[in-house]
C-alpha cells in the first residue's frame, strides 16, 4: 500500500508539472470546463461537453482509488491506471492527467511506447526502475537512469520510452502528463498487433527479420498494460 505522504508528494509533482511547463492542449478561455454527457445543458470544448459551471461540484475535481495496487498478473507484469477527464471530469481543458504505474518484481515492464499529445514526468514511489527514452531521427540517442524512491525522470514529448522493474519487490510510480488525454501508442502492439496485419514484407525489410518470425509475432496476443 502506497503511503499517504507519497501520494501527497505525487500530487505536488502534478501541480509543479502543470505550472512549470506549457501544456500541449489549447489554453481554456474559462476557469474550468467540467465534462458532462448531457448535450442539452452543455457546450463542446476540447472534445468534451461542458457542464454548466453553476452545477459543478467538488466531486468533479476529485478522484479516489489511486492508492489501490494495479493487477500485474499479465504477460508484461505491468498495470497502468491513467486518470483522464473521463474519470475526473474537472481535468477537462486543464492540459494535465495522472497515472499510477505498477510493475511486478523481477522484470515487470511498461513496454516501449510514446504519448502523441504530451510529455511525462515520472516519480518513483517504491522499487527500483530502469527507465529511459530514445531520441528521434537521425541520432536515436538512448537516455537511461536507474531510479529509486523519490527519483524523478522526464520523458520528452512524443519520444519512445519505457520503465522496467529490475528489483525483487513490486515497483510503483506516478506519472504526470501534460495533456488531459495524452494518448499512448505501444510500439510492439502497433507494429505486430495491428487489427489488420501489416504485410510481412513491410516488417521483414524494416526490422531485418525472417518472414516466418514476423508471421509468428503477428499471430501472438499483444497485451496493453492499461
Amino acid at each position: 500500500m502506497v503511503k499517504v505522504a507519497n501520494l501527497i508528494a505525487a500530487f505536488i509533482l502534478l501541480a509543479l508539472a502543470s505550472s512549470s511547463v506549457t501544456a500541449y492542449d489549447p489554453s481554456p478561455l474559462q476557469d474550468f470546463c467540467v465534462a458532462i454527457d448531457d448535450a442539452n445543458s452543455a457546450v463542446l470544448v476540447n472534445g468534451k461537453l461542458c457542464k454548466n459551471p453553476s452545477l459543478a461540484t467538488p466531486d468533479d475535481f476529485s478522484y479516489s482509488g489511486l492508492d489501490v495496487p494495479g493487477n500485474t498478473s499479465n504477460q508484461l507484469g505491468a498495470r497502468v491506471n491513467i486518470i483522464t477527464a473521463d474519470l475526473m471530469p474537472g481535468l477537462n481543458t486543464l492540459g494535465v492527467s495522472l497515472a499510477r504505474i505498477d510493475l511486478a518484481p523481477n522484470g515487470g515492464l511498461n513496454p516501449p511506447h510514446y504519448h502523441p499529445r504530451g510529455s511525462e514526468v515520472l516519480l518513483v514511489l517504491e522499487g527500483t526502475l530502469y527507465a529511459g527514452f530514445v531520441t528521434s531521427n537521425p541520432d536515436h540517442r538512448l537516455f537511461t537512469k536507474i531510479l529509486k524512491p523519490g527519483d524523478l525522470f522526464v520523458f520528452p514529448f512524443g519520444l519512445i520510452h519505457f520503465q522496467l522493474n529490475i528489483g525483487k519487490t513490486p515497483a510503483v510510480a506516478i506519472a504526470a502528463l501534460t495533456s488531459q488525454n495524452p494518448g499512448v501508442n505501444t510500439v510492439a502492439n502497433a507494429i505486430f498487433g495491428a487489427s489488420w496485419p501489416l504485410y510481412p514484407e513491410v516488417l521483414t525489410t524494416a526490422f531485418h527479420l525472417d518472414k516466418k518470425l514476423v508471421e509468428d509475432l503477428q499471430s501472438q496476443e499483444w497485451v496493453n498494460p492499461t
